[in-house]
């Protein structure tokens, strides 16, 4: 399993071969043995089959056309509608004697753990069985048409959506570096960070991105190209919407 994890890299090249019915299937069971809060599954997600609906997404999704053409395409959802269903059909609140309470904030967090747990175990079977995946993280953006495309109701919010499939070829480019243990991980609380203890903590993915670095920062790069960018403010705008039934 360690090399499982070790070797994980994000892939978005995917071959033609499709994904048998019994790797899919092992894997779909694989994924729903991911921890969850209470054992009650507060996710859902949805196999996105129709090419219509993968184009949809290709395209909300910052126009990444490989979405289209990849085999498998799940779309992970925080989801407490579903648990409000089963209170409501199984009359949980007048065999209380208490009124049902709308989902908040500590509602939404539990789901987008269970959501996110899910997700990672679905990579990590993934990885497992052959095949590889990516995250896409862009499906937080244009919410009123990914809502729309697949009937969201409230209280199922998007999480993530990953795509797999067989690799067209293997990658041979260095993996993306990642920080040193004893920088990353602190012990008994949170330190008062300074400046030395941040560069260190980020100076393998510094080095690797922008190697001339005397004037600049990893930070200046990640400002630059994600949090002050468009489709960053879209997303901030667009989970502003969907987080709107959670925060009320």
């Amino acid at each position: 399993m360690d090399e499982t994890i070790l070797k994980r890299r994000s892939y978005r090249s995917f071959s033609d071969r499709p994904v048998e019915k019994e790797v899919e299937d092992r894997l779909l069971e694989m994924t729903l043995r991911a921890p969850s809060a209470g054992n009650m599954q507060l996710w859902s997600m949805i196999k996105v089959r129709d090419p219509e609906k993968k184009a949809v997404l290709a395209r909300t999704c910052d126009n990444q056309a490989f979405i289209a053409s990849a085999p498998l395409v799940y779309f992970f959802l925080a989801d407490s509608h579903k648990w409000l269903e089963y209170f409501r059909f199984s009359h949980s609140g007048e065999k209380a004697g208490k009124e049902v309470r709308k989902p908040g904030p500590g509602d939404f967090h539990l789901c987008m753990q269970d959501a996110m747990a899910a997700a990672q175990t679905c990579v990590l079977a993934a990885e497992s069985l052959g095949l590889k995946s990516c995250y896409i993280g862009d499906i937080i953006e244009n919410y009123e048409t990914v809502r729309e495309t697949f009937s969201l109701p409230d209280y199922a919010a998007p999480a993530c959506l990953l795509v797999l499939g067989y690799p067209r070829k293997e990658l041979t480019a260095q993996m993306l570096p990642r920080p040193q243990n004893e920088d990353f991980y602190f012990t008994d609380s949170y330190p008062q960070l300074t400046e030395e203890q941040l560069d260190k903590m980020y100076r393998a993915q510094n080095e690797h991105s922008n190697p001339d670095h005397e004037n600049t920062s990893y930070a200046d790069r990640y400002f630059e190209r994600k949090y002050s960018s468009d489709f960053m403010k879209e997303m901030n705008r667009s989970a502003g919407i969907f987080l709107r039934p959670w925060m009320e």
